[in-house]
């Protein structure tokens, strides 16, 4: 079992600071037009000054057709690890609901996907990262698109309400997975999809690296075994849940993330080669299942309140920092 000395709070601090500033970064230009043009580089969806010079685990992640999709900003501001709308299967007419989705590349994305009959949601804590949605929002041009400011554990949405759960390298931030994945569970339609993309432990990980605060913003620290995640989805409701490896983190990836951090933690590089992978976690809720014992909804889930078309309390407004 996943142990750590951080508690539920100081890990939600901590990320919505490090998230804050870099989607300050993103909208003072730093390092903008790095991903205007051409393949995607090493530079997009990197965070240098949240862990290091570099990130391995959030570089070169969406193909050029993507990029080209998406506002620049919402490119410079993926912090994820992997590409969840790549692998969904989404259909047009489907709600899909972004856990964690910062900058909103993912729900812009999805909103494409669904098309104009299909809606798409994303829910952030951040006000920095929100601001800069409803900003990328506005550039795409896009009306089905919806962000709601809220944590993960505690879903603004009624039950029942979503085809399909998305998440890029979010839920590791959680210190408290299980009321995720409840409420995931919770909110999602009977048959509903859980498709998240998030870094997956392999084997035992040093306990430093464990306890580490700056890790957990990179999705490390706060890593589930990948037989961990399959059993916490089953104890949540989830049947048919399987993990696919979509990337697998050598001693040199170890190195290149680790370069900014203790000399004491550069040393634990070769300890953890091959041990973090990227993966694509699939589960179904099952026809007939009951909601689920999630938090309550709030606003979003008023009476008579359509469930395809909760309010969103970010439109622009003063919850998003505007």
């Amino acid at each position: 079992m996943t142990t750590t000395t951080n508690s539920d709070s100081d890990v939600r601090e901590v990320v919505r600071q490090k998230y804050g500033e870099a989607a300050k970064r993103v909208t003072q230009g730093a390092g903008a037009s790095c991903c205007s043009s051409g393949p995607v580089s090493s530079c997009c969806g990197a965070a240098p000054a949240t862990i290091g010079g570099s990130d391995p685990i959030t570089a070169n992640l969406y193909d050029t057709v993507q990029a080209d999709a998406v506002p620049d900003t919402a490119l410079l501001a993926s912090l994820g690890c992997g590409n969840p709308t790549a692998l969904a299967e989404l259909k047009p007419g489907e709600t899909v609901l972004d856990l964690g989705s910062g900058g909103g590349i993912d729900v812009l994305l999805s909103a494409r996907r669904v098309g104009p009959t299909g809606v798409a949601y994303g829910l952030d804590m951040t006000d920095e990262m929100l601001a800069l949605a409803q900003e990328n929002k506005r550039k795409s041009g896009l009306t089905n698109v919806h962000f709601l400011k809220g944590e993960i554990e505690h879903i603004p949405l009624p039950a029942n309400s979503v085809d399909v759960i998305i998440s890029n390298c979010v839920i590791n931030l959680s210190a408290d997975k299980d009321r995720v994945l409840a409420e995931a569970f919770r909110v999602l339609k009977p048959n509903g999809r859980f498709a998240v993309s998030d870094v997956v432990v392999r084997g035992e990980v040093p306990p430093a690296m464990r306890r580490n605060m700056e890790l957990w913003i990179g999705c490390v620290a706060g890593a589930l075994s990948d037989r961990e995640y399959l059993d916490k989805l089953a104890r949540a409701g989830f049947t048919g849940a399987g993990i696919e490896v979509t990337r697998v983190y050598g001693v040199d990836d170890a190195r290149e993330f680790l370069a900014a951090q203790s000399a004491d933690l550069q040393q634990l590089a070769a300890q953890v080669d091959g041990k973090f992978v990227s993966g694509f976690i699939r589960a179904t809720k099952p026809a007939g299942a009951p909601a689920g014992s999630g938090a309550a909804s709030v606003a979003a889930s008023t009476a008579g309140a359509p469930a395809a078309a909760a309010a969103s309390c970010c439109e622009p407004s003063a919850c998003c920092g505007r």
